[in-house]
Formats: C-alpha cells, structure tokens, sequence
C-alpha cells in the first residue's frame, strides 16, 4: 500500500472541500484532496452552475418568444433541448477544469479515490480500479455533500421518477412533468421545464411553495407561476406513483380528497440526504445527531484533527456557507483568529422566474420574537427600471427593528433580485440602520433602488408609491 503524508487532507471537492483546501494551502499548509468523481463536487458539475446555465437557455426562449412585446418581430423559433443540456454540460465541464487549474496554481494534490477514516490520522483510499492507498495527515475535512433525499413511496429509478441529477441531462424533453416538492430545486426545474414547453405541476405539502420564504413572497410566486401556466397544488401529497404504464399515474392526496395526474416523468425534489456512510465515522468515534456531524463553532468534531464543513454540518445546505466554514475551518487549524459564522446572516437565493432572494428574519419570524416592527415594501410595478425591462412581477419586503433600527430581515421576489441581496448581507454585517440606507443615494434607474424605496416605505419616506 502506498502512503503519502500531508499538513491537511480534505475529502471532498466541492465548495466546501475545494475552497478550504485552496485557503490551507495560502497559509502555507501542505494539503492533499481526495475526490472519487469530479473536481468542484455536485455544486459546479451537478448542482449550481449547470442547473443556471439551463434557466438562463430557458430565460432566452422565453425573451424571444415574447419578442413582440419589445417591438421586435423573430418568426420561427424553436428551442432544441439536446443543445441546451449540451450547453450546459460545457459550462459544468469549464469550471470543474476551472478547479484543475486552482489545484495546480496552488500545488494541491488531487488524491482520486473514495476516501474512508481509518483512525491514526490515516485515511484508506479506494480507487476507480480497486486499488487501496493510504495517506495521512494531523488535520482532515470531511466535506462529502449531499445527494437527492427519496421517499420510501417515491423511489428513484432514473427514468420514469427522477431526481435533479437526472432533470439535468435528459435525452428528450417530457410533454408533462409532476415536481414534488416546491423548494429551491424544485421551483428552478419546474420554471425551466415550463418555459421549455413542457406541462408542469407543482405538488408541495406544505400551504405555500417555497414554504421557508417569506409567505408574501411565496404568494407572489405562486401568482406568477400559476400565471405563466404551471399548475399548483398545496397542502397536497404524492402517495404513490404508477409507473408500469407508458408513462406515470400519480395519485396525489388534497384536502378535499385524491386527484389523479398523468404525466411522462416524476421529478423527486423533496430535500437532501448526507453522504455519511462508508466513511468510517463510526469506527473512530465521530458523533453524529440526526444526519449531521457534531462540530463546534470552528468545525472541529469530537475526534482530535477531525472537522468536518458543508451539507454533513448544522446549518443551512447552500454552497456558500459550505465556502465560508472551509475558509473558517483552516484559519482556526493555520491559527488565526476567525469569527464564528452568523448563520442569520446568510443569504438565500432561488433562480427560477421571478427569482427570490432573502437574508433575516421573516416578518412571521420577528414577530414571533416580540420584536416591535417597521415593515417596508416596494413592488417592481412601481419600479422604471422593472417597467423598461418588461420584468414588473415581484416587490422588495425589508423588516427594521423600530426601536433601535436594526435590519432584521430582507425579502425579495423579482428579476435580478440574487445579484442585489448582497447589499443587505453587508449592510446587516456593518449593524446599518434603515436611516443610513434611505441617506445612501441609489443610482438611477436601477432595479436596486427599490431596497432604498422599501427602506424609505417602512419609516414613511416612500417616494414612488
């Protein structure tokens, strides 16, 4: 058996893994990552980036398609969804050698393989071919992800039920599609499924979609769905799915009884499962509670030079927050002197169309607390900039604390909302109360100066409205 022996080694490649390892080696540490698959993990190769290169196809189509509105005549228009998968696996493929590179500018070791604990610092890697290895160092990262989560009456088969591995690379595009569950995963394919041509519904157990997000974003959402032709069903459930036919029968249960819904294919987005397993964990001791493994607040686990980061911890399964705790994670082990994530600062974004952004407490959420309240809310309608770009669906909501002014929360549902939630983020890092918001002047016209008009709104200021 080989060995080879490092300051650091990360299991794992995604932006967790990849990003702590990049930041270990910055600080001087010798750092070694083992990945079984491709580099960058199922964020870049299967996750964020190729699921918004096929939205932005489906953002395309749907610009031409409604082309006239914009006094632009585009005759004949087709989509061919072979070449927008093709074009969305180039882009996965760009950035996993995108990685490639880092690792080499950084003289980090790909170590290809399945990594599993062994107990002594040491880690047994299992290559494509069989072969074992050992490698070792004093401080290892778990940073293994996720995957889809099944549910026991709704296994996947990968062809008939699939999960978002599978909705990324079809090889036809379904007439029909029933999508369960409404959260990020599930409202993103089902707006590209919709815009693409395909019939949707939309099955959600809970009362709203996308049921953590605010319920006035939800609501909006929901009306701008419906609008664009994908058809919603609430506080409903899929029991079981009949796939011995041609296509698949669903049986879906409602409050005022069972609803039947003939469709091609079933997509599974109820959720994520850890990659825990066959990592060794229990044979070195490393406690785990409900799926998750037990770290304190610089990812150190029980064990003495374990950690572990990402979707496996506590705490919200985004891969920027997977980034931030490697960053963490490997400034405590260099010794530095990093603060503790806040993780009520963390920013949330889905891109379907419209797209939703959020950061804080919901309103339902500071009342909750006892908070005395300053609610403001500003629609695109109002907006120039949403009018010029034909893009009026959705509103800025923000929450400030009306005693002492803090932001407690930011609610967003609109187009290009992701790309402005970050004022926010900064704004609450830096404790910025909703005055100096309203004194900061905004450019004009922007889809941004609507947080400035819903900041004015909650401290009766408003201009537009």
């Amino acid at each position: 058996m080989a060995s080879a022996s490092y300051d650091l080694i990360v299991i794992g490649s995604g932006p967790g893994g990849y990003v702590a390892a990049i930041r270990a080696s910055q600080l001087g540490l010798k750092v070694g990552v083992v990945e079984k698959a491709e580099l960058g993990g199922i964020c870049l190769n299967w996750g964020c980036i190729p699921t918004k290169a096929l939205l932005k196809s489906a953002q395309v189509f749907e610009y031409i398609q409604h082309a006239k509105d914009y006094g632009i005549n585009v005759t004949d228009a087709s989509a061919d969804f072979g070449a927008v998968v093709a074009r969305s696996r180039g882009v996965a493929n760009g950035m996993s050698k995108g990685i490639q590179f880092l690792f080499r500018k950084n003289k980090i070791d790909h170590i290809a393989g399945y990594g599993k604990l062994m107990g002594n610092k040491k880690i047994e890697v299992t290559a494509a071919d069989g072969t074992k290895s050992t490698v070792e160092a004093p401080h290892i990262i778990l940073a293994t992800g996720a995957r889809s989560r099944e549910l026991p009456n709704l296994p996947i088969d990968g062809k008939k039920i699939i999960g978002y591995r599978e909705a990324m690379v079809l090889e036809n595009q379904p007439k029909s599609m029933v999508v369960v569950g409404s959260g990020a995963i599930g409202v993103e394919f089902a707006y590209f499924y919709n815009a693409m041509g395909t019939q949707v519904t939309i099955v959600e157990y809970m009362p709203n979609v996308v049921p953590i997000e605010d319920e006035e974003v939800s609501k909006q959402l929901e009306k701008s769905f419906k609008k664009a032709g994908i058809n919603i069903l609430t506080n409903a459930s899929v029991e079981a799915v009949d796939t011995s036919g041609e296509g698949c029968k669903v049986r879906v249960k409602k409050a005022n009884g069972e609803e039947f819904i003939d469709c091609d294919i079933v997509l599974s987005a109820v959720g994520i499962a850890t990659n825990l397993e066959n990592l060794g964990l229990e044979e070195v001791g490393v406690a785990v509670e409900k799926g998750r493994v037990v770290t304190d607040d610089f990812y150190k686990t029980n064990i003495e030079g374990i950690y572990a980061i990402g979707d496996i911890v506590k705490g919200p399964a985004l891969a920027h927050v997977a980034s931030a705790e490697g960053i963490i994670c490997v400034e405590k082990i260099a010794g530095h002197h990093p603060e503790p994530l806040d993780y009520k600062n963390i920013p949330g974004c889905t891109y379907c169309a419209p797209e939703i952004a959020s950061v804080g407490y919901t309103e339902k959420e500071a009342r909750a607390l006892g908070r005395e309240i300053k609610v403001g809310k500003f629609p695109f309608s109002a907006s120039g900039k949403a009018s010029a770009g034909g893009v009026k669906d959705g509103f800025i909501k923000v929450i400030f604390d009306a005693k002492y002014g803090e932001w407690l929360g930011a609610h967003m549902i609109g187009a290009n909302v992701t790309e402005m939630i970050a004022e926010v983020v900064v704004a609450r890092k830096l404790e910025t109360t909703g005055h100096e918001i309203i004194k900061s002047v905004h450019p004009h016209p922007t889809m941004s100066e609507a947080i400035m008009e819903a900041t004015a709104a909650a401290y009766d200021e408003v201009i537009h409205l």
